[in-house]
C-alpha cells in the first residue's frame, strides 16, 4: 500500500512567482495575484514525480508534500 500525499503551501513564504503552476498545472492554478490554489485531495500516483519537482524547484521553498489524512 502506498502512502497518499498532498501538496501544501506556506502562504507567508510564497511570493507568487507561479513556477509551481507552470511545473504542475494539473494540480496547481494561480489566483488573480499569482498565488497558488492547490487541487484538493491526494496527488495521483502518475503526478508524484512532477509534484516533487515543483516542491524542489520552488525558489522560496513555499510548497511541500505532506501525508494526506484519510477519512474513515
Amino acid at each position: 500500500m502506498s502512502t497518499e500525499l498532498k501538496l501544501v503551501v506556506d502562504r507567508i513564504k510564497c511570493d507568487g512567482r507561479g513556477l509551481c503552476a507552470e511545473l504542475l498545472p494539473e494540480l496547481i492554478r494561480l489566483d488573480d495575484w499569482g498565488y497558488p490554489i492547490l487541487a484538493p485531495g491526494p496527488i495521483p500516483e502518475h503526478l508524484r514525480a512532477l509534484a516533487q519537482r515543483a516542491v524542489e524547484d520552488c525558489p522560496v521553498l513555499a510548497i511541500a508534500l505532506r501525508r494526506a489524512e484519510r477519512k474513515q
